[in-house]
């Protein structure tokens, strides 16, 4: 039997026999059309699952122009969300003040630029961490806990602060490239279980033969 169930709602069951409803795996619990998800990808928070969408992307309209796009195998951790580009207000006049959204016929912002918010694949995203408008994260990054995500963020950095910048790299420049060419996350799910010691361990030669 696999050790992931890609149709779970809860993917977690504790060594008692408990299901952790806490944790859902994201792209079997939000229906968002502005929202792409891959497989594995999971969200802990203490919400309804049908409330995942809104709690993890408060400001992301069902027809505003950008989308929040996430990876496959992604973990954010509890208290973390993205602010979209349909949370900024005016800055290129004398005010701030969001006065168009006051009125039916001119709510709204349409003229704002937006840009899509895009995380990779198996990126972690650390407690409490806000990630804001437009930011890519690249594949295998690590957000630290409460960090503000402002700027974009390198494959396999490790990020952290407000705002969020690069603490280390978490391997050489050589070794991101060929994790990146091996795009383990997009092999067939018994193939990364069969592989999970090379994984785990950081055996590279052993993901190249794979």
């Amino acid at each position: 039997m696999p050790l992931l169930d890609a149709n779970a709602t809860h993917p977690i069951t504790l060594p008692d026999g408990t299901l952790y409803r806490d944790t859902v795996y994201l792209k079997n619990v939000v229906d968002h059309p502005r929202m792409e998800i891959g497989e594995f990808s999971y969200y802990t928070h203490s919400g309804r699952p049908e409330d995942t969408a809104q709690i993890l992307a408060p400001y992301l309209g069902h027809s505003v122009g950008e989308r929040l796009i996430i990876g496959k195998f992604v973990q954010i951790a509890r208290g973390s969300y993205f602010i979209t580009s349909s949370a900024n207000h005016p800055m290129t006049g004398f005010t701030t003040y969001p006065f168009r959204i006051f009125k039916p016929e001119t709510f709204g912002y349409k003229d704002l630029p937006v840009k899509d918010t895009i995380v990779g694949d198996d990126v972690w995203i650390g407690h409490n961490a806000a990630i804001m408008p437009g930011v890519q994260i690249g594949a295998g990054a690590i957000v630290a806990a409460a960090s503000v995500v402002a700027r974009d963020v390198p494959p396999y950095a490790v990020v952290g602060g407000n705002p969020a910048t690069v603490i280390r790299m978490r391997y050489p420049v050589e070794i991101i490239d060929e994790l990146l060419d091996i795009a383990w996350w997009d092999w067939p799910i018994d193939k990364i279980e069969a592989n999970l010691a090379a994984l785990d361990s950081g055996d590279l030669a052993a993901l190249k033969m794979a």
